[in-house]
């Protein structure tokens, strides 16, 4: 007889963008009356609701949300700092219900709560400043010059055109006055709680179309307005997203307008490529079938 496990439990609700997690977790969240852990490295930031598909109003009102519109533009966050907040918050959640959602498509921030990330030196602000300062002045080149100078290792493993993946390197490796690749050890940390991960699997032309009619909803919805609010901000990283960096070049007349629209639909479907290359190599997410997710969600979870 299986010997039940009775660890509180996290149900990680991830998933391409545009595949319909938030409404699946807050409808999973009202029925097991828990909160629900954003893990979205961008809807964390406050006053750009649209554009990074935040939880609505109505959906925010109907169950407790966290780590949602609570940072400033100019903050800097990481997902080590969330690692530790979320650790920090969970065992007050779960004093009050055994269960709690994550949900979202942030890689990096899901990995480093259920798995774990190697313990990285705190990178002062004069050491931020420094490595961001090489992207401001020769941009994708110099960063990647001065990570094959600094770092060979990971210059070989690396994303070379992923500019925050090269400063996060250069920065790290600035800081603890040794290669990032030796301080990365890969090993996976032991949670003491159960930790359930589900995906909405769609067939690749379907989640293209549902994010294609995401994009004409954001734009119905005042994206252009928003990216316009925010557009003084936009050498934030922060701001260095899909939907924004696409507007800000027709604001700035480096782009045409149908031009942004139709480029913007074309990076979220590359990002959603991304997504779905990290959760094949996780073999722990099961793929839920968009007819009935919530009801095999729930088949997984135990309860009716």
């Amino acid at each position: 007889m299986r010997e039940q496990d009775d660890r509180p439990t996290l149900i990680v609700i991830t998933g391409a963008t545009g595949s319909g997690k938030t409404d699946l977790a807050v409808s999973l969240a009202q029925r097991l009356n828990c909160h629900i852990i954003s893990a979205d490295s961008r809807q964390i930031y406050k006053g750009i609701p649209i554009g990074t598909a935040a939880p609505s109003a109505e959906q925010l009102a109907a169950v407790p949300h966290h780590f949602v519109g609570t940072l400033a533009l100019d903050d800097y966050y990481s997902a080590a700092q969330y690692e530790a907040d979320v650790l920090e918050l969970l065992p007050r959640l779960w004093a009050e219900n055994r269960y709690a959602i994550m949900c979202g498509g942030s890689m990096m921030y899901i990995d480093a709560v259920t798995k774990g990330i190697d313990e990285l030196p705190t990178i002062t602000s004069e050491i931020r400043k420094r490595a961001m300062s090489l992207y401001y002045s020769g941009g994708l080149r110099l960063l990647q010059e001065t990570l094959l100078q600094l770092d060979p290792v990971y210059y070989r493993q690396v994303d070379l055109n992923n500019h925050k993946r090269l400063v996060h390197a250069i920065e790290i490796t600035m800081q603890a006055g040794v290669p990032y690749s030796s301080l990365r050890t890969g090993e996976v940390k032991q949670r003491p709680f159960r930790i359930v991960k589900v995906a909405i699997g769609y067939e690749r032309e379907q989640l293209f179309d549902r994010i294609n009619r995401r994009v004409e909803h954001m734009i119905e919805s005042g994206l252009v307005d928003e990216a316009h609010r925010v557009y003084p901000m936009r050498h934030l990283n922060s701001l260095n997203t899909v939907g924004y960096k696409e507007l800000f070049a027709w604001i700035d007349g480096r782009m045409d307008y149908d031009t942004a629209l139709a480029r913007i639909a074309k990076n979220t479907r590359v990002y959603a490529k991304k997504q779905l290359t990290w959760m094949k190599r996780d073999t722990s997410i099961v793929t839920l079938s968009p007819d009935d997710a919530i009801g095999q969600l729930c088949h997984i979870v135990g309860i009716r």
